[in-house]
């Protein structure tokens, strides 16, 4: 096997590893409420702290991997993610679970931290589209599964073996990654400095991405949080196991975002990434009237939309940013799991007032926002600047 290989593969079984473990709880939502008795809302906490734990993490950990490498770092955070991720079945209350979530978030960090820029280390710049577009369709497999395998698991056995199971699972998938990451070939350890973060926050080109970012995945989880509570109710009333089927709408996104990765390569990346919002928002739309197979059919766009335009959002940012790498894709993901954190909170509220009319309105004027961020991404009509690792800016990128 190549190494090239070895390395699709082993970020693949990454991020099926670390999103399974991100979302488990998600599909999991109306059934912790009930047993819980605690509303929508307040269960949608449970995937909010992960997230906002791993927001909160992913820049002190990228800077760690600026200095001490970032196979090091992917592998540690995935051992001990899947280690707090094993406590989830034992916890005896509510408070217990989400303590126990945020842990596990703070523990994935490292993951998502880091493997953009292991990625842009070590991929020329004419296949990083198509590599990180592979990258993200394994998280995009791991979010299937997460909800998928916790989903089916529930009605069978009740939510405690439901986290067993996924653990389980994420803990092969782990022993899989730590056995195939090639070491880092054209990693070179360097002074994490905090004015490299204020240098890429000096790009307009790349704030504007962050904000893509932001908004994007705050409609994203939105939508998987709420509409599972919406499935179960009238005039639906489907069983559990059946809702967690809407995770498969993220093969969807497994595909697009191979797809538009390698089609950014070649036709560019805004009039991709627009286009991908655009089809986000169609799939969007088609989800609001009570009818089944309008909203599988949207459910299936909006993922697939979603999932290729963060697939080419996040290969922007590895090339505006030549130096520093690590620190611009953590400012991005920083973004993109705040957004999921309180974007997420802020949708449950949505949720509780206007059912899922008044979500899907939230969730439209969040697409609007990132569209038009996108079409000003990257610097607009100027070209990026590149940073060293002050964040002075050096010189000139071409779009």
């Amino acid at each position: 096997m190549t190494p090239a290989r070895k390395r699709d593969l082993a970020l693949f079984a990454a991020g099926l590893s670390t999103f399974m473990s991100l979302y488990c709880a998600q599909v999991l939502l109306p059934e912790l409420s009930r047993d819980f008795d605690v509303t929508p809302s307040q269960a949608s906490l449970l995937v909010s702290l992960a997230t906002g734990a791993l927001a909160l993490a992913i820049i002190p950990v990228s800077s760690l991997s600026e200095r001490h490498g970032r196979t090091r770092v992917m592998l540690t955070s995935s051992a001990v993610s899947v280690g707090v991720g094993l406590l989830l079945p034992l916890c005896p209350s509510f408070e217990a679970l989400a303590v126990v979530r945020a842990l596990q978030g703070l523990a994935l960090a490292g993951v998502p931290a880091v493997a953009m820029a292991y990625l842009a280390d070590e991929v020329p710049p004419a296949s990083l589209g198509g590599a990180m577009g592979r990258y993200v369709a394994g998280t995009a497999i791991g979010g299937v599964m997460g909800r998928l395998v916790p989903g089916v698991v529930t009605d069978l056995a009740g939510w405690r073996w439901a986290f067993t199971v996924t653990m389980i699972a994420c803990l092969g998938f782990t022993v899989l990654f730590w056995a195939l990451l090639p070491p880092s070939r054209n990693f070179r350890p360097g002074r994490a400095d905090h004015r490299a973060l204020l240098g890429h926050l000096g790009v307009p080109g790349l704030r504007r991405l962050y904000l893509v970012a932001l908004v994007l995945m705050a409609g994203f989880v939105t939508t998987f949080n709420f509409l599972p509570f919406r499935l179960l109710d009238a005039p639906f009333g489907l069983p559990q196991a059946v809702v967690s089927l809407i995770a498969v709408a993220n093969l969807a996104g497994s595909f697009t975002s191979a797809w538009a990765g390698t089609l950014a390569d070649r036709a560019g990346r805004r009039p991709v990434l627009l286009g991908a919002i655009l089809v986000s928002a169609l799939g969007l739309l088609l989800t609001l009237p009570p009818s089944l197979p309008l909203i599988g059919l949207g459910l299936l766009l909006f993922t697939g939309g979603f999932l290729a335009a963060h697939a080419v959002a996040s290969g922007w940012v590895g090339s505006i940013a030549t130096t520093a790498r690590a620190q611009a894709s953590a400012l991005y993901l920083f973004s993109y799991y705040l957004g999921s954190s309180i974007g997420g909170a802020a949708g449950g509220l949505a949720y509780e007032r206007a059912h899922w009319a008044g979500t899907g309105a939230y969730v439209l004027v969040l697409l609007a926002i990132g569209l038009a961020a996108a079409a000003f991404a990257g610097g607009g009509r100027a070209r990026a600047a590149r940073l060293d690792l002050s964040g002075r800016l050096v010189g000139k990128l071409p779009r």
